[in-house]
């Protein structure tokens, strides 16, 4: 570990940009005229050269006039896109603007749209857009400075509160949830200003210099880009980081004062004096492996293929309990490491830091709280499964209630798993490789999938929870290696690193505040209660470890093991996320504007680490993924051989049901490539999100058929049934209207299902037929 260590300091990049910038020039305008204004609409920049308005063609090699249907194009004095719509601001005479006017561009047409006032005439007023809302902010008649927002549902303007030191706005611009604003004069001195509903106004780091009028932009998920002109007079393009407040000047984007200013691609356009149009855009560059990188990545590949042959060899697929449930003689230890590292996915190694790095570590709670959980799970709900003698878990149901319930949750599992889970799981470290080897996030996304679904249907159940075995080791090296290499890099070491985080508050753990909008304890609580608790039981992919096991009480003690590494593994992974925010945070130059926030980690391996360690660490975010996917390759199967060929075609062999099992691991981990591949089209903010999103809207009605079953005994197979579908209906109505925070659909979809189950159930006939060992109440067990 030393000669690691010495290799890692000796590797440390130097302080300079990660991005480069490509200059440009424009084609003059056919009239030769000068610029009075640049705009962006529909993705095409616009020129308003006085009573014409030019667009450049995809090529930008020429400009063609637009066809502008009347419209005042020399009254324009800013725009914005709010999704698919643009909006100009227009006024009636110098700088005053008194409406909007909604535009839409074909073609070599400017086609009008809505017109909307504004409340009051405004003079150097600026507009922005932010989470489908329009702001806009200038100087009223009386000269005090107005901000005003109107949401997209709402017909009226809204006054709202402005920045501290009531300057005039300079500029204006939403980014990543907040709303900033540059105020104070012209010349300077000039203040940011962050506005966002849970802190009010904020003062962000003195900007030293002034902001060139119209320059402010977004740029990638979490930066705003701007022309700032020094006190020597210098222009130069900044870029500030809205996660760590850090600024850092862009190389090569000194220019000479402009007319006017516009975004343009991944850049800026001006205008100057003299009529010439100039451009720059923002480039991020790729950073290949090294052959040593390769060579262990190579190694840890062929480990886990080698493993998959190993039982492939050994078992020949005859037995069905073999291939199922590993012949129930798996020690608990390692059923228990199996657990964890089927539940510590991609999503830990690379969305969790990703997640810590933009917040703190409030959803480090879960793991807190989800060890209560697991307690009861290992003393009440493990002991009941196990006495049944399961490999699917919906046995259970069929059971209790009736073979259409079985039927219905096995396949509502099965489309939760690949959706919600398989295909986020697969695209978070095609992401890491697309990022640090340039290689198409395509072919990443394919050589993924194809080795977990080769040697997951060779091996089995047995393979599955060996190579688990190894990825956890392989992740955790990586993993603690990373966040020791990340604090060393830090002026001040450990000292440093806790006094910054703890300063912006990026370890606090609790919110007792209750917004259900908002990540709280109590949404927390809400998830463990019904994710942890109530769901356990009906996740095939945990409980096909734990049927896996030797006894009752080894059972028991896989849940244990799993519980124990659960804490200590969440303060690695948001320690990561932390030590990486203090990094950028005293390194802003090194951070890439072009990535999504979710390549914070992999950029930080590939561009920070040495040749060998980058390898081992990518190693290990393939093992966290790699793991879990197997693992519901291997449950998903289980439910289709055992829940539907088994059930349709009676006199299925064993033989036939394991073969069975194979070709639809196959089947399910093509269906997740094409699912990731599709999910690589769309800039989505946070997969950690997204995931929980899916898993809630999808994942809770069997749940709650479960805790119907096994917590009350007058629940029959017809009230579950409306149950189970009206909760999926109502939980989608709720996420339609974006009611709650997506911590609580889950929780919303279960209590749902409990609460219209049962009633729906009074109206039919209880059953009659005993319930011996089938819930938890003592007079009912075995």
């Amino acid at each position: 570990m030393a000669a690691i260590t010495l290799l890692g300091l000796s590797g440390v990049a130097t302080a300079e940009n990660m991005t480069s910038v490509k200059n440009g020039t424009l084609p003059s305008l056919p009239d030769a005229a000068p610029v009075q204004h640049l705009m962006t609409v529909d993705g095409r920049l616009l020129a308003l050269s006085g009573s014409h308005l030019w667009a450049l063609d995809k090529n930008a090699k020429a400009w063609s006039t637009l066809q502008t249907d009347a419209l005042p194009v020399n009254a324009i004095h800013g725009n914005v896109n709010l999704g698919s719509a643009s909006w100009l601001l227009l006024g009636t005479s110098g700088s005053q603007s008194d409406r909007l006017q909604e535009v839409t561009l074909r073609g070599d047409a400017l086609g009008s749209g809505q017109s909307l006032p504004l409340p009051t005439p405004l003079e150097n007023a600026h507009l922005a857009a932010l989470d489908g809302t329009l702001y806009v902010a200038g100087v009223d008649a009386s000269g005090t400075s107005r901000l005003y927002r109107k949401p997209t549902n709402s017909p009226q303007w809204q006054p709202q509160d402005i920045w501290p030191d009531n300057a005039a706005a300079i500029a204006l611009q939403g980014q990543k949830g907040a709303l900033y604003v540059v105020s104070g004069a012209l010349a300077g001195p000039q203040q940011l200003w962050r506005w966002s509903v849970d802190k009010g106004w904020q003062a962000m780091p003195a900007i030293a210099g002034a902001v060139v009028p119209g320059s402010m932009r977004a740029l990638g998920q979490a930066h705003l880009l701007m022309q700032v002109r020094d006190a020597a007079g210098n222009i130069n393009a900044r870029t500030f980081h809205t996660i760590t407040s850090a600024w850092a000047t862009q190389p090569d984007t000194t220019t000479a004062p402009a007319v006017t200013v516009g975004s343009y691609g991944n850049g800026l356009a001006w205008a100057t004096a003299d009529g010439k149009v100039q451009t720059f855009e923002i480039q991020g560059g790729k950073h290949l492996l090294k052959w040593l990188d390769w060579a262990v990545i190579v190694v840890y590949l062929a480990a886990m293929l080698g493993i998959g042959a190993w039982f492939y060899f050994q078992e020949k697929h005859g037995n069905t309990a073999d291939f199922f449930v590993g012949g129930r003689s798996i020690p608990f230890w390692a059923a228990g490491i199996s657990l964890y590292a089927t539940n510590t996915s991609s999503i830990s190694f690379i969305a969790i830091p990703a997640k810590a790095f933009e917040t703190n570590w409030q959803y480090l709670t879960n793991n807190l709280i989800a060890v209560l959980g697991l307690m009861f799970v290992a003393i009440w709900i493990v002991p009941l499964l196990r006495r049944l003698d399961l490999m699917s878990v919906f046995s259970y149901l069929e059971t209790r209630f009736h073979p259409a319930i079985r039927m219905l949750a096995s396949a509502l599992c099965i489309v939760m798993q690949i959706g919600s889970r398989m295909s986020v799981i697969l695209f978070l470290p095609a992401l890491a490789i697309s990022t640090i080897t340039g290689v198409d996030v395509v072919w990443s996304i394919m050589l993924m999938g194809v080795f977990t679904i080769i040697y997951t249907t060779m091996g089995g159940m047995k393979a599955v929870i060996w190579t688990d075995f190894v990825q956890v080791f392989v992740m955790f090296g990586g993993a603690l290696f990373a966040i020791g290499f990340i604090v060393m890099q830090i002026n001040g070491g450990v000292p440093e690193f806790l006094t910054t985080a703890m300063a912006e508050n990026k370890t606090q753990l609790f919110d007792f505040s209750f917004d259900l909008t908002k990540a709280t304890i109590w949404g927390f609580i809400f998830l463990v209660v019904f994710d942890v608790v109530l769901t356990f039981p009906k996740d095939q992919v945990l409980m096909q470890r734990v049927l896996s096991t030797k006894s009752d009480k080894e059972a028991g003690r896989s849940i244990w093991t799993f519980a124990a590494m659960m804490i200590p593994g969440g303060f690695v992974f948001y320690g990561i996320g932390t030590a990486l925010w203090v990094y950028y945070k005293n390194n802003p130059e090194r951070l890439n504007p072009l990535l999504p926030i979710d390549a914070t980690f992999p950029l930080f391996i590939a561009a920070e680490l040495p040749a060998g360690v980058t390898g081992l660490i990518i190693a290990g975010i393939f093992a966290a993924a790699m793991s879990t996917l197997s693992s519901i390759i291997n449950s998903v199967s289980t439910l289709a051989s055992v829940d539907f060929y088994e059930k349709l075609k009676k006199d299925a062999s064993p033989k036939q049901s394991v073969r069975f099992a194979e070709w639809i691991g196959v089947a399910v981990g093509l269906i997740a490539i094409g699912i990731a591949l599709l999910m690589s089209r769309y800039d989505i903010h946070s997969l950690f999100d997204v995931s929980i999103e899916l898993a809630g809207l999808l994942g809770g009605g069997f749940a709650g058929a479960y805790t119907l079953g096994m917590f009350t005994r007058r629940a029959n197979w017809q009230g579950v049934a409306i149950g189970v579908a009206g909760s999926i209906v109502i939980t989608m109505v709720c996420w339609s209207m974006n009611l709650v925070h997506p911590y609580f659909y889950l929780a919303i979809s279960i209590l749902l299902c409990i609460v219209i189950g049962y009633l729906a159930s009074l109206f039919f006939p209880a059953q009659t037929r005993s319930l011996k060992g089938l819930t938890i109440y003592r007079q009912d067990a075995v």
